[in-house]
């Protein structure tokens, strides 16, 4: 089926991007696996390419395009090689719609610079032990000093994807006690700097998948954040977080489903090169069958995740829909990659083989983000339900 979401620039990005990831990643990628990270170092390559930039605008240094579509073939062409960029999606996708959105003109000159060069990486701090997807639950407190020129942070935070390497960090913290009438009131965004004193990045979490993003449990024992640093308005964090969901779930949904094709590539090749019984496993019906069915599966998630892109780009991804498409292409990708892991035998179970890895950096898409519940919960509700 032909696709209408690309052009011409995003064909020629592609390219570019394919051509960085088999020299600077794809030798050294093994090594980041088992170090459970991306080296920083590798982050400023991501900034001299000009990944970090293409939505900042100009005078900040950045390509000045409002559009997420170079963000797809990202997710496409790391999927596709069996790589990830470490935490350097979260970034982009999760901490770049803050800074364009709420940051006043002297911090987006403070900021955005670093940001697109790679020097000041970015994370967002928004999930506490013990709260998860409760995000108003959060017990994170930022009290304003006497003197009104710093709040005092205090809390914890877990489950943070680019946390180790981090240089500044959005947190979500609570600068008044919930409402009687709305529990959600009261939340603040912050861009703590991690050099701070009383800022401690404790354990680097051990995960099933997503072994090269660096995952971190965070701490703040009386950081002083400036005034300067509060971003947007006190008290708004919980809309400001709501606001950006759909974005973020779109991305989970469009790499979700480029995980789904690149594992159909995967045992596409592995199958006609494996011989059982005197014959390549790509000949049996049962391997067609298979491979037929997830192709199918693959081309349905392509076009949901395609409109879903272009629906973000016009402004017009509403919460059901954002919904919509992660809860059907990260159980499409769970279904396909499954499969195609089954084809690969006993070698599907080893981490030399792309599968493996794919089968495991697959299984968080349907919990981060807003579980698969979650999801069937926002869409019964937009239907009245």
């Amino acid at each position: 089926m032909r696709r209408t979401v690309f052009n011409e620039d995003h064909e020629a990005f592609r390219e570019t991007i394919r051509a960085f990831i088999e020299a600077e990643v794809v030798p050294v990628y093994d090594e980041w696996f088992a170090a459970g990270q991306a080296p920083r170092e590798f982050y400023y390559k991501l900034g001299e390419l000009g990944v970090f930039g293409i939505n900042v605008p100009e005078e900040f240094g950045g390509a000045g395009l409002d559009t997420h579509k170079f963000e797809a073939v990202l997710y496409e062409e790391t999927s596709r090689a069996g790589v990830n960029f470490g935490g350097s999606g979260v970034h982009v996708l999760l901490a770049l719609p803050y800074l364009k959105m709420l940051a006043t003109d002297e911090q987006k000159k403070r900021y955005l610079p670093n940001f697109v060069s790679g020097e000041e990486m970015w994370a967002l701090a928004m999930t506490e032990p013990g709260t998860g997807s409760d995000v108003a639950g959060m017990k994170t407190t930022a009290k304003l000093s006497e003197d009104g020129t710093h709040y005092v942070l205090n809390g914890a935070k877990t489950f943070i994807t680019g946390g180790v390497h981090a240089d500044r960090v959005i947190v979500c913290a609570r600068t008044s006690a919930p409402s009687a009438e709305d529990r959600r009131f009261g939340i603040s965004l912050f861009a703590v700097d991690t050099k701070s004193e009383g800022y401690s990045i404790g354990r680097k979490l051990d995960k099933l998948g997503l072994r090269t993003s660096d995952t971190a449990e965070l701490a703040f024992v009386d950081v002083k954040v400036p005034v300067e640093d509060l971003l947007g308005e006190e008290g708004k964090g919980f809309y400001y977080l709501g606001h950006n969901l759909a974005s973020e779930r779109w991305g989970i949904a469009f790499g979700a489903y480029a995980q789904a094709k690149a594992a159909v590539r995967f045992a596409q090749q592995y199958v006609q090169e494996r011989t059982v019984f005197g014959k390549p496993v790509a000949h049996f019906q049962n391997t067609k069958f298979e491979l037929a069915a997830c192709q199918a599966e693959v081309d349905a998630a392509e076009a949901v995740a395609d409109r879903a892109l272009e629906a973000l780009d016009a402004g017009e991804l509403t919460p059901a829909e954002a919904a919509s498409a992660k809860l059907f292409c990260t159980e499409v990708a769970h279904r396909v990659i499954d499969r195609c892991l089954q084809l690969h035998g006993g070698y599907g179970y080893m981490n030399e083989y792309p599968i493996a890895r794919l089968y495991a950096d697959n299984r968080v898409n349907r919990i981060y983000g807003g579980t698969s519940e979650i999801m069937k919960t926002i869409i019964a509700k937009s239907m009245g339900l």
